[in-house]
């Protein structure tokens, strides 16, 4: 699918066998909220990211179901002209409330408020769920990848381990939480992302020697390249490289073996060598934990690959999209609550807003989800800003403001988002109104 076509079939069948039996009893015009939430966070992580928030917003201004997508629909069979024809003429003419992009979040945390017709908004089911859930699992590990990290600075590179179109989003989803760069052209083209890479161990080994590679590599990219040294014998190659190189070589790539080992003699290696200020970059299946035992290494700089793509053993949030009001007969009346009682899987009625309150240090002591919009006090900030009004879109905004915003948000967090081990949420949701100052 291209970047503008249509992102109408982006979503479940169900969805539309929903929307034809609402037509039919005449719910599909009850004025409705819809929110997204996780019920919990994965094992072991303090918080989550919001991301994807200007990815879905893109989808939603190409959500049409255009002449190709109705006669799909009219082929596969069970949807009748009137539903056929609701959807020819679909706009989404509704509100949609969500934290800003790069928003730390927790357990209840209203993520998303989607105010509209029963009938407009429960289309938006699956494509809210899957731009979020990918890109927000995405975030929360590359954020805590980013902790782990400190100063260094992080490169994305993990597009050969996933779908390709997921490989530009992760990308995008890292750079937001502090990835310094991306491996991945395209999210370089499509949103200004900073590409880096140099070489891998084929360019190495299609030459006939090590010093052939180097000696190649350095005239096509300059002494500031990064060589790769553990093709063969990583000293023989690291005196190699400096001998080519000189004292302004940018850096060499360590990939293998026991890399906070293995950085420690490189570094007193090329020290040794009169360069000082050549760089040791790792890379190599790591993750966040691996990153945080390299802390104390000598490394300049790591590459993250696979553990990125994948959310770090959660590959999604585990958000969900659920109706929490609705208006009894259609119309403009006031709106009441319904919620699920399912075992296990309990909502909470009601359309909700959320405030993050701070203690006099500025350090975020509570998330907390009340019924109307929070009032103007000290120490209590506002967490959801407006999307979308009466259809349109307000509320697209450049990557730079998302990552301005993650920063600030986990500069707001205490201390205790720093760990890696038997986290819980570090700070609580609480689900009542805000105590007056």
């Amino acid at each position: 699918m291209t970047h503008d076509a249509s992102s109408a079939l982006l979503t479940d069948r169900y969805e539309l066998t929903m929307l034809q039996g609402a037509l039919q009893s005449g719910a599909a015009d009850r004025r409705c909220v819809f929110e997204m939430f996780a019920r919990r966070l994965p094992e072991n992580r303090g918080y989550g990211v919001v991301a994807g928030t200007d990815r879905f917003l893109e989808a939603l201004q190409r959500f049409r179901f255009d002449t190709a997508a109705l006669d799909y629909l009219a082929d596969t069979g069970g949807f009748d002209d009137a539903t056929l024809q609701w959807l020819a003429d679909y706009r989404f003419t509704g509100d949609i409330w969500g934290y800003g992009e790069g928003e730390c979040y927790f357990p209840g945390s209203p993520i998303l408020a989607v105010e509209g017709t029963f009938a407009e908004s429960v289309l938006l089911e699956t494509v809210a769920l899957s731009v979020y859930n990918h890109d927000s699992a995405i975030a929360s590990a590359a954020s805590r990848m980013a902790l782990a990290a400190g100063d260094r600075p992080i490169i994305e590179m993990g597009s050969r381990r996933t779908h390709e179109m997921s490989a530009v989003a992760a990308a995008r989803a890292s750079y937001l939480t502090g990835f310094a760069t991306t491996s991945n052209l395209e999210a370089g083209r499509r949103y200004g992302i900073p590409t880096a890479g140099t070489s891998a161990h084929s360019f190495v080994l299609v030459h006939d020697t090590e010093q052939g590679a180097f000696e190649a590599q350095l005239r096509a990219l300059g002494e500031g390249t990064t060589l790769l040294v553990d093709t063969f014998d990583v000293e023989e190659a690291v005196h190699t490289a400096v001998e080519l190189g000189g004292p302004g070589l940018g850096g060499v790539r360590v990939d293998s073996g026991d890399l906070g080992r293995t950085a420690y003699r490189v570094r007193r290696q090329l020290d040794a060598l009169g360069a000082p200020d050549t760089r040791v970059i790792v890379t190599g299946d790591l993750d966040e934990h691996a990153i945080q035992a390299l802390a104390v290494a000598p490394v300049d700089g790591y590459g993250v690959g696979t553990a990125l793509v994948t959310g770090s053993g959660s590959p999604t949030a585990s958000l969900v999209y659920k109706l929490v009001a609705r208006s009894a007969h259609g119309g403009g009346e006031e709106l009441v609550p319904v919620a699920k009682r399912s075992v296990g899987k309990p909502s909470k009625g009601g359309r909700k807003w959320a405030s993050r309150r701070t203690d006099e240090n500025g350090v975020a002591t509570a998330e907390f989800v009340h019924e109307k919009p929070p009032q103007d006090e000290p120490r209590l900030r506002p967490l959801q800003q407006r999307l979308v009004s009466g259809g349109e879109v307000v509320g697209r905004e450049p990557i730079g403001q998302a990552r301005e915003r993650h920063a600030r948000s986990i500069a707001e967090l205490p201390e205790t988002v720093r760990r890696m081990h038997r986290a819980e949420p570090v700070i609580p949701t609480l689900f009542e109104q805000p105590a007056q100052v």
